[in-house]
């Protein structure tokens, strides 16, 4: 299987993008996991699959899985990565795309300075939609990892995120307890881990382990 493909970047996050519209592939999630790999495979966060919709009434179908092969709902820095890809291989000509995502439906809107903004639609608060395990629904809640009690909220923008707020941006537990937290029992989707230093009213700073 040959297959040509783009490696493309977004805040950090690096994708391989493959255009399955005027390609052809049956990619699986051994696919995913083979390239991946940065020491045998060409090495990314996340795998990009751009695909004729088999909805009519968006534009094309985006599909996402992450290097250990789990396909995910969504990827904000993703679809933004998508939105420049469809665009620079004329894959369409529109400036507003319509796309479907495993997490429902999202609006890329390609503005007059080069710049992609994401609609990912409405935030999800409630604990049996994002999905996470709690009695009722909170604007934050107690969750005991490893003995430590750790206060976080959780939301889902298309796939689940844990949101802990943290005095040092730079010092943040990132690798050491967003593991943790991403694999927790209460999160039966595993869960993005954001780490959130408040600056001002107008200004924050967010690291992700995910």
């Amino acid at each position: 299987m040959l297959l040509r493909f783009t490696k493309m970047h977004g805040l950090g996050n690096d994708f391989m993008v493959l255009d399955l519209v005027s390609q052809h592939a049956h990619i699986l999630p051994k696919h995913a996991k083979q390239w991946g790999d940065r020491h045998t495979g060409i090495g990314f966060d996340q795998l990009l699959l751009v695909e004729a919709p088999n909805n009519p009434d968006v534009d094309f179908r985006y599909r996402i899985f992450n290097s250990d092969g789990s396909e995910v709902e969504q990827c904000g820095n993703g679809a933004r990565c998508f939105a420049r890809f469809v665009l620079d291989k004329r894959l369409t000509a529109k400036k507003q795309i319509r796309v479907e995502t495993k997490g429902g439906i999202i609006e890329l809107d390609i503005r007059s300075d080069g710049q992609i903004s994401v609609d990912m639609g409405p935030p999800r608060l409630v604990p049996e939609e994002i999905p996470f395990q709690a009695a009722e629904q909170a604007k934050s809640y107690s969750l005991d990892v490893d003995g430590q009690t750790v206060e976080l909220a959780a939301v889902s923008m298309g796939n689940p995120h844990a949101v802990l707020r943290v005095d040092d941006i730079n010092n943040a537990p990132v690798h050491t307890l967003g593991p943790k937290i991403e694999h927790h029992p209460r999160f039966p989707a595993r869960v993005n881990v954001g780490f959130l230093h408040v600056v001002d009213r107008q200004r924050a700073q967010l690291r992700v382990w995910e």
